[in-house]
């Protein structure tokens, strides 16, 4: 492990050098590791473990969009390509990545094959820390253990393709061979993770759900669309409303914190932007921190997470959710959106 200094704090952090790709190897030779999902995260991961040389098969329900798609990307049916089922009963690493919905309709199918001394891979805490809402209880003979990349499984493979890497978290809820803690981040660095930090599992659920719901998407939609509205309301264009809205936080100024810190920002941008950014920091920071306090209750006491399972175990759940989506494609906020998009210079 290395320690890191993160801002006056000290954590220890895995990366490749203190635990390379040929140790990870070398620990799950005797592995036959199954990803069970193919949608989010399925993808990604099984292929940089195959590519890293991993022993690896898919298990998915035949017949789908998702078996379609393992098949297009070189997954074998009868050689690497199996029913759920199967692959877990050939399966020592049962990777389950399947949605959080899709894990509790899976589990006593999955659950029966869990012998003693396989282990059961989450890249999500949900299932196993809402388990009154999930029923989703790990036999106590089996390692239960945890990798979730910071990012979706479409950036993990292509930094991974790249030649780069995404920081992930890794936890470990039961150790019952021992050996959980070598699995973990053997399959940390199999996935293609470019640091691994320590959690738990119910760490993990709370700061997932409160990012998610927060600055990594509800919060950033909801800004975006009330600076948007205010642009227009005072007589701005879709276009100029649009532009300080949304293209120049993502293809500008965000790059450049992601390179260099907030800090370096501020100081390459101009004085009037400088002062007036500074300014009006707090106030957005004091408005919107009773929300993300009463966010971070509503996640931390299970109850989103009982709104979560069941509003997505509604039958008409995801044509409700086509309604939103299209409501939010179709507001002129996105749709000047798709057309800033067509008039950025191609390469």
């Amino acid at each position: 492990m290395a320690t890191i200094n993160f801002g006056g704090v000290e954590e220890q952090v895995i990366t490749r050098e203190e635990f390379p790709l040929s140790k990870a190897l070398e620990t799950l030779k005797n592995d036959t590791i199954a990803i069970i999902g193919y949608g989010v995260q399925g993808p990604g991961q099984s292929l940089n473990l195959k590519d890293n040389g991993f022993n690896v098969i898919v298990g998915q329900r035949k017949g789908g969009k998702s078996w379609d798609k393992a098949v297009a990307d070189g997954w074998v049916p009868g050689e690497t390509l199996f029913e759920i089922e199967e692959a877990c009963e050939k399966a020592t690493i049962i990777q389950y990545l399947l949605s959080d919905a899709g894990q509790i309709a899976s589990w006593p199918t999955v659950k029966k094959h869990l012998t003693p001394g396989k282990t059961l891979y989450f890249s999500h805490g949900f299932g196993v820390t809402y388990h009154e809402q999930t029923g989703i209880v790990p036999p106590k003979d089996i390692d239960v253990i945890l990798v979730a990349p910071k990012g979706s499984g479409t950036s993990l493979r292509r930094l991974f393709l790249a030649g780069e890497g995404l920081n992930s978290s890794y936890a470990i809820y039961q150790d019952a061979t021992g050996k959980a803690k070598e699995k973990v981040v053997s399959l940390g660095i199999g996935v293609g993770s470019g640091y691994l930090f320590e959690t738990n599992f119910e760490k993990e659920v709370f700061s997932d759900l409160t990012g998610e719901r927060g600055i990594l998407m509800g919060a950033l939609a909801g800004l975006f669309e009330a600076q948007y509205n205010v642009l227009r309301k005072n007589g701005h264009s879709p276009s100029e409303a649009f532009n300080e809205t949304v293209e120049e936080l993502t293809q500008s100024l965000m790059p450049l914190v992601a390179e260099n810190g907030m800090d370096w920002m501020y100081a390459n941008t101009s004085v009037t932007a400088q002062r007036g950014a500074l300014d009006w920091k707090g106030k957005f920071r004091d408005a919107t921190t009773p929300v993300f306090e009463k966010l971070y209750d509503e996640v931390s006491s299970g109850r989103e997470a009982a709104r979560v399972i069941k509003e997505g175990s509604k039958p008409d759940y995801r044509e409700k959710l086509e309604e939103e989506l299209k409501e939010i494609r179709e507001s002129e906020l996105w749709l000047t959106g798709a057309e800033v998009r067509k008039l950025r210079p191609k390469a």
